[in-house]
């Protein structure tokens, strides 16, 4: 799996481009990291992948996963897969419903539970299958998110600044939790942060060239 973007430049409605053209290849398993300040248009990036790009905003170039543009598909069969800051849970189903929500409708019924449980279970969190969101903690709600987020099977993650709400040690065991997670997937990675810290050892660091009074 290869996400590959390709002079990539976006546009806003005053025909004014928010980064200077852009070129990146995510290999299986590897994690790029896009860094710049709040407002800089990183977000508006990763809408153009996932297929939520705002009509005000006007994109050139291609997203290309696994050989194939991404540009004329429907968001949800993309295969794209997005961890936001907030966990996104619903509130009035119970953890293994939320899990079991992500799954594709091919999925009988009977078999939703079970495969909810095995996702929960690879993450050590057994014990909160009945549980609802506001019963369980931050990192139990953001674990949760990305296990929800595993079980669409998708071919590319996008990550939007998922660990800034969370408390220093508990962010910093989250994000190493994530990319472990995600590594072991072998799923073509893009992170966009403004910190540093989120970096992982072996991520690819881009900084694009921004043009912040358009962003």
């Amino acid at each position: 799996m290869t996400l590959r973007l390709e002079n990539i430049v976006i546009h806003d409605k005053h025909k004014q481009p928010l980064f200077s053209p852009l070129t990146l290849d995510i290999e299986a398993g590897a994690v790029a990291v896009i860094m710049g300040p709040s407002g800089c248009g990183k977000s508006t990036l990763l809408n153009l992948v996932a297929g939520h790009l705002s009509d005000d905003f006007h994109p050139q170039g291609d997203v290309i996963l696994n050989g194939k543009s991404l540009l004329d598909i429907p968001p949800h069969k993309r295969g794209v897969g997005i961890l936001f800051q907030d966990d996104l849970l619903f509130p009035h189903l119970n953890v293994w419903q939320n899990l079991a929500f992500a799954l594709p409708e091919s999925v009988k019924s009977n078999d939703r539970e079970v495969h909810a449980l095995r996702a929960l279970g690879h993450i050590g969190l057994e014990k909160i299958v009945h549980s609802y969101p506001e019963q369980i903690s931050g990192g139990q709600r953001a674990r949760v998110s990305l296990a929800r987020m595993l079980l669409t099977k998708p071919s590319a993650v996008l990550l939007d600044e998922p660990f800034s709400k969370l408390d220093k040690q508990l962010r910093i065991q989250f994000r190493d939790w994530v990319f472990d997670q995600l590594r072991k997937a072998n799923i073509p990675t893009l992170l966009v942060t403004h910190d540093q810290s989120d970096i992982p050892k072996d991520g690819n660091l881009i900084l694009p060239s921004w043009n912040i009074d358009h962003a």
